[in-house]
């Protein structure tokens, strides 16, 4: 199937009882099972079945099918939020006295998370994006993945994640890609040597901003060294399958991660339509981005489809179908940022991205508060700096709204 055919029909199920054209929403706590020896199997990964949601519930399943089609993934498992995505992916395979070596250009709630791992033991060394001879210097004996964001957020940069991955793998270690600004419309990270995709599903994937969730994919390629991942190694009789395995069995089981089967209905609903709004998103931002840069000398425009970004040839290259939905624009001072995000009558102020509206954040003032300076200017995140998501919108409308919000803070209105 092409993409969008994939979103609406990849990985369905054909036996739903009355044919509904939705996978149901099986809203249970617990699945009753004809015999106790049913049961005991279903416990003992002897049967398929279903016995607790927290495990694993059809909906849900429906979700985990339909993006494991799509991401080309040996497996999928949905999580709460796109966080405990990440947290599951990373510590499945990372233990106490480990490291992560990670881009330095992360989401700020992703850096959050990793200083919280350093109470367990786990260190993260961060480099330059693209500084591939930065990554090979940090990556040590205990060293156990490579992390990185396909498109920054909200940095914007664009990784190279061929070369990624081919270092990665040339150490012996999984590449962790989170795609949540990109998604599989622009960027399929396992086509490109990802072992492990995560995305926040409460962006492009639901886009609508109704759901938070999030969602793994496991590419099934990487074979791990027993001796350095002593965890996967009691798993290792289900082959290909032992990182989705363990995981399944363990943490995500026990720290009880799972989607709640609604979320995973209202993602199943978002979902088919993800590629006709990423297409119009795409263009719009692109289009905004060049409106803006033309017109108005005394704001910078960050977006990587644009020529002037120095990330435009990595994203020529490894991109699809456009270069994302999102464009940053430095205005001068806080002060300005503010005053223009207030001016502006059609773009919400929120903090989500990839809603089918077009949303605006002060960074430095929001997911990004608590990174250190360092940090904050590592993920390109100033203090003028607005991060626009952009929706689908008819363009001019967008235009004008920034048009009039600009000439507002700039004494012209």
């Amino acid at each position: 199937m092409n993409f969008n055919t994939s979103l609406l029909h990849a990985g369905e199920e054909q036996s739903e009882k009355y044919g509904s054209t939705l996978a149901p929403i099986y809203q249970n706590t617990a699945f009753r099972q004809n015999s106790a020896e049913d049961l005991e199997n279903i416990f003992c990964n002897k049967a398929p079945g279903y016995c607790y949601t927290r495990v694993a519930n059809p909906t849900i399943t429906a979700l985990e099918n339909r993006i494991n089609k799509i991401e080309g993934g040996l497996g999928t498992i949905a999580t709460s939020s796109g966080m405990s995505a990440i947290f599951n992916a990373v510590t499945n395979i990372v233990e106490s006295g480990e490291e992560i070596v990670s881009s330095s250009s992360l989401y700020g709630g992703t850096i959050d998370l990793f200083k919280d791992l350093e109470a367990f033991g786990i260190k993260t060394v961060y480099v330059e994006n693209n500084n591939f001879e930065a990554y090979e210097a940090a990556i040590n004996e205990k060293t156990r993945l490579i992390f990185c964001e396909m498109i920054g957020n909200p940095c914007l940069d664009v990784t190279d994640v061929d070369r990624l991955a081919q270092i990665a793998h040339e150490h012996g270690i999984p590449l962790v890609v989170d795609n949540t600004v990109a998604t599989a419309y622009l960027f399929k990270a396992i086509d490109h040597g990802a072992d492990v995709v995560v995305n926040s599903t409460s962006k492009y994937i639901n886009g609508n901003s109704n759901s938070i969730g999030g969602v793994l994919t496991y590419s099934g390629k990487l074979k791990f060294d027993k001796e350095k991942y002593k965890g996967i190694a009691e798993f290792s009789k289900f082959g290909p399958f032992a990182y989705i395995a363990k995981l399944r069995n363990g943490l995500f089981r026990n720290s009880g991660a799972c989607m709640s089967p609604n979320t995973a209905y209202m993602n199943l609903i978002g979902i088919e339509t993800m590629g006709l709004r990423m297409e119009r998103s795409c263009s719009n931002a692109l289009e905004l981005a060049r409106y803006l840069e033309s017109n108005y000398g005394d704001i910078t425009v960050n977006y990587p489809g644009l020529e002037s970004s120095k990330w435009y040839e990595v994203a020529k290259k490894e991109l699809t179908g456009g270069f994302g939905a999102i464009l940053t624009i430095r205005v001068g001072s806080k002060e300005r940022a503010f005053k223009l995000i207030n001016e502006l009558k059609l773009a919400y102020k929120a903090s989500n991205i990839g809603d089918t509206k077009t949303l605006v954040l002060h960074p430095a003032s929001t997911i990004s508060l608590h990174s250190t300076p360092k940090q904050q200017e590592d993920a390109g995140v100033f203090d003028d700096l607005i991060r626009v998501s952009v929706g689908i919108e008819d363009i001019d409308d967008l235009k004008a709204d920034f048009d009039q919000a600009i000439e507002k803070i700039n004494g012209i209105i």
